[in-house]
């Protein structure tokens, strides 16, 4: 070989090693400065995290029963004097307690009777907060009705029977006012209905009932006590006169003292999913990564509504992944996104939630509770757009939300009629309805400011207050006292003036009731009469590829009338308060009824709230087993 050739074969050798280690370089072995030239692929698994509910457990969340006995007056000669037994004792000990004298003699009158009263205290009371009453009278008592009674103040205590003798807790709440019964909404010719009623909004929670996180025995140390804490406190925080201050409070190595953020107060549930998902330890890097797999778990229906909730848990830094869902061709995915975004106060999550509650039932519990909570102006638009539709459990469940979320609001705020009972007007596009509650406070709302009677012969407003027709096209209330004289109101046909004027005559809530649901029976009143339509939970949402039932026959018109309100999937979310019973000890199902197609009113089935496990008045009392009122 020349050596011509040998500097000829080194070059080619030179530019062959030069080539190899170029390659090399974009192959995997580059430098730090190579690498950050090109993205990393995005991962494709969430990495498993520690997170809060891995060690805690939620405490706190039974609903707390309390009992009284207690006395009903005002009654119309239909009280009775209750025979001797434990309870009258334990009645006379309570009014003496009040210095009442001649105990026997107040209870020797028709006009009064003994009843056993019961609340529920729920999770996360506070000191102040009103409750729902369930009176009801003794077995075999020979009171016949309880209608226009009013129960005297009644101290709720927790009672228990252990080892033979009789424990009382302290005085947790207390309860007084008006008794509308069950037969006001069921029908006044069923007597054992006449002796059970409730007190609407009548008792006072008198302690705070405090949430908290309780750590399994294993894992109790002050280090996971405090770790927990501090997790959770940089998510959330109250103001405590404008200082903020976390959630969270680490009392022993096994619990933590919990506060309700006030964005979730009417949904417990949810916060304390929530909670259970904030991560323990999480660099930025790591969540930068998570919110990648989340935000693509999220845009899949089969695991969005986990996601929502893992990424609310982030905070603020999960608005992007979850705005990206509100663009999903997919319902589902919609609603689980704009649901954890509003619970982080974000406006686009209005019109989402909106259109979820007008067209999928199975939803508009969860959406009409998180429209709730948003503070923006987006959150009233999408409400009052939802007075208008033909469902009527949206349109009064819209009504509810607005209220929650401001009381003050001029459009719901409404007027109290004579102390009596809430009085609402609500201008309306859609159908004439008229609303009437059992529950949390006695309200009537009418959607439509301008509705008239017609054809009126014969109206009862209880059993004082009688309407009858004139000549001239208007109407005559006049309200008959025994030994007094007749007291006359005049007033034109309209139904406005025709509850003003009940009312002004003395008449109460439930002589009301009883003169709308004579007036829908005879036809003289054209809108829908309905009680207590409000969302119901557990209903079933089906998607596209599922099977789909037939059709129920009798669901009311108007109220997402389709399948998907028996059969599928129930909504993967917590059960709010908003639309709770709270005397069904907190299951919130409780379905409501309105007028069917003929124009009668159907009868609203009242959920049978006495506790399945009966309550320690009842083991006192000698003869149960053949109540005239059981």
């Amino acid at each position: 070989m020349t050596p011509h050739d040998a500097a000829f074969l080194r070059a080619r050798l030179d530019r062959r090693l030069f080539l190899a280690l170029g390659l090399s370089s974009c192959c995997g072995c580059a430098t730090p400065l190579f690498r950050g030239q090109s993205p990393e692929p995005a991962p494709t698994e969430e990495k498993k995290l520690e997170t809060v509910g891995d060690y805690a457990r939620p405490v706190g969340l039974q609903w707390v029963k309390l009992e009284a006995i207690a006395l009903v007056t005002n009654l119309d000669n239909t009280g009775s004097d209750p025979p001797a037994s434990p309870q009258r004792q334990a009645l006379i000990g309570e009014m003496q307690s009040h210095d009442v004298r001649q105990a026997d003699k107040i209870l020797a009158s028709p006009t009064t009777s003994m009843v056993l009263v019961r609340t529920f205290l729920p999770p996360g009371v506070q000191k102040g907060e009103t409750l729902d009453v369930e009176v009801r009278v003794p077995a075999r008592s020979e009171t016949t009705s309880l209608r226009g009674g009013w129960l005297m103040p009644a101290r709720m205590r927790q009672m228990e029977a252990l080892d033979g003798a009789v424990h009382t807790g302290n005085v947790d709440a207390q309860a007084q006012g008006d008794v509308l019964v069950d037969a006001v909404f069921d029908g006044a010719s069923d007597k054992v209905l006449l002796t059970r009623g409730r007190v609407l909004g009548g008792g006072i929670a008198l302690i705070n009932r405090e949430l908290g996180l309780g750590i399994s025995k294993s894992d109790a140390s002050i280090r996971v006590s405090t770790q927990i804490g501090k997790a959770i406190n940089q998510r959330f925080f109250t103001l405590d006169a404008g200082v903020k201050r976390g959630v969270s409070n680490p009392e022993r190595d096994n619990y933590l003292a919990l506060a309700v953020s006030p964005r979730y107060k009417h949904n417990l549930a949810r916060y304390l999913r929530v909670i259970r998902q904030i991560p323990l330890r999480e660099t930025p890097v790591e969540r930068v990564e998570r919110l990648q797999v989340l935000e693509k778990k999220l845009l899949e229906p089969t695991s969005c509504a986990l996601a929502s909730l893992q990424l609310e848990a982030i905070g603020n830094e999960a608005i992007s992944p979850l705005q990206a869902g509100l663009k999903s061709a997919d319902p589902e995915v919609r609603f689980y996104a704009a649901e954890a975004l509003a619970y982080l106060d974000q406006p686009e999550a209005a019109a989402p939630l909106a259109a979820a509650t007008k067209n999928e039932s199975a939803f508009r519990w969860h959406a009409l509770t998180a429209l709730s909570t948003l503070t923006h102006v987006a959150a009233l638009d999408a409400l009052n757009e939802l007075l208008h539709v033909p469902s009527v459990e949206t349109r009064y469940g819209a009504f509810r939300a607005m209220r929650t979320r401001n009381p003050g609001d001029p459009l719901t705020k409404g007027e109290v009629l004579n102390a009596k009972f809430r009085y609402h007007v609500i201008a309306t596009t859609g159908e004439p309805l008229v609303h009437l509650t059992r529950s949390r406070v006695p309200e009537l709302v009418v959607f439509g400011h301008e509705q008239r009677l017609k054809d009126v012969k014969l109206l009862r407003a209880g059993k004082r207050i009688m309407i009858t027709p004139l000549e001239s096209g208007d109407l005559r209330a006049g309200r008959y006292d025994p030994g007094q004289e007749t007291v006359y109101e005049t007033f034109p046909p309209q139904l406005d003036k025709l509850i003003r004027t009940v009312v002004k005559l003395g008449g109460g809530y439930a002589d009301v009731i009883q003169c709308l649901q004579e007036a829908k029976a005879a036809g003289n009143l054209e809108a829908r009469l309905a009680v207590e339509a409000v969302p119901r939970p557990n209903r079933k949402y089906y998607r596209d590829d599922d099977p789909l039932p037939e059709a129920p026959e009798n669901e009311p018109e108007g109220d997402s009338a389709s399948p998907t309100t028996l059969a599928g999937r129930s909504a993967a979310t917590p059960s709010p308060e908003l639309f709770r019973d709270g005397l069904n000890g907190g299951s919130g199902d409780t379905p409501a009824r309105s007028d069917n197609k003929t124009g009668t009113l159907e009868p609203y089935v009242a959920p049978d709230y006495v506790p399945k496990k009966p309550g320690f008045l009842d083991t006192l009392n000698p003869w149960k087993g053949t109540a005239k009122s059981q």
